[in-house]
């Protein structure tokens, strides 16, 4: 009589994707599931923020960057990053007029100063007579704010025509008068003497 075909160990290992008694089905040879496109689509995304500490402190300084570029900028008196009240080129001309020469406004923050330390002194005269001179001092300066703001009007007008004249901008150049040099915004562009383009 011949001998039946042995049967399969029971404990050998199922081969990869076959059916096992229970009815599962074994794992593939990556051990997962192939993920489904919203969830491919999930992994891609990164939040639009820096969420790193190096990220950040990169934005910080891209940021300071763009800052620095600006006030220089508007130091130099470029067009580009000028407020509106400082643009155009009567405004420039009228900067420019008014940084040329010496104005007694320029004087008047140190003159307030000094009143301000003469308070100290325990003497009732020079207390009186400071506030006096400081006063005396104020009307000079805003004299020479109309003076200046009459003749830039005028060389305005000369240079660029009754036309283009510009509302408020002797006002604009007796401002400038009254700032220590060194404080305007933006900075001068001409020396003292010399005669604006």
């Amino acid at each position: 009589m011949a001998k039946s075909p042995e049967a399969p160990a029971s404990n050998a290992a199922p081969s990869e994707g076959t059916v096992l008694n229970g009815g599962t089905v074994s794992p593939s040879g990556k051990g997962r599931a192939t993920p489904s496109r919203a969830e491919q689509e999930a992994a891609r995304k990164r939040p639009l923020v820096a969420d790193t500490k190096e990220a950040k402190a990169r934005a910080r300084a891209d940021l300071a960057a763009q800052r620095e570029k600006a006030r220089v900028g508007m130091a130099a008196g470029d067009e580009k990053f000028l407020p509106v009240r400082d643009k155009g080129p009567q405004r420039r001309f009228a900067r420019d007029f008014v940084d040329s020469g010496w104005h007694l406004g320029e004087a008047l923050m140190p003159a307030m100063v000094l009143v301000i330390v003469a308070t100290f002194i325990p003497l009732p005269a020079i207390q009186y007579y400071s506030f006096i001179a400081l006063w005396i001092f104020i009307l000079f300066v805003i004299g020479d704010m109309i003076i200046t703001s009459i003749r830039v009007k005028r060389a305005v007008r000369d240079k660029f025509g009754a036309e283009r004249m510009e509302k408020g901008l002797g006002w604009y150049a007796a401002m400038r008068t009254i700032q220590m040099r060194f404080m305007r915004l933006p900075k001068p562009q001409v020396k003292r003497g010399q005669h604006p383009a």
